[in-house]
């Protein structure tokens, strides 16, 4: 599944345009921790935290996902979302809690 199918079966909202939307997601990974995303996160991953600072990026980046998925409807400073753009990270937003989110990416990863 490409991240821009995600969105779009998940109802998710893109704050980087159209950045890496036919990226292929490989696997998710739910974490608030930056050092534990750092340890485990995969390459081609999914990323879903409630985090919103800058760091993300250095972690998304250093990781390789495939996109960082906020949940909750939680908003983020435009500074991270510009630079998000100009590092082809892609930032998406869903108004579901992480837990219900991860549940949804899980299944949706296991269909196809």
């Amino acid at each position: 599944m490409k991240v821009g199918e995600l969105a779009s079966v998940l109802g998710l909202e893109v704050l980087t345009g159209s950045v890496n939307l036919d990226r292929e997601i490989r696997s998710g990974y739910t974490s608030d921790l930056l050092s534990d995303a750092i340890a485990n996160i995969e390459e081609g991953s999914v990323w879903i935290t409630i985090q919103r600072h800058i760091n993300i990026l250095g972690v998304a980046k250093l990781k390789d996902v495939a996109a960082i998925l906020i949940p909750n409807n939680l908003q983020l400073e435009q500074e991270v979302i510009d630079k998000a753009r100009a590092e082809s990270i892609t930032i998406l937003r869903g108004s579901l809690s992480a837990f219900e989110l991860s549940g949804l990416l899980y299944n949706a990863l296991k269909r196809g």
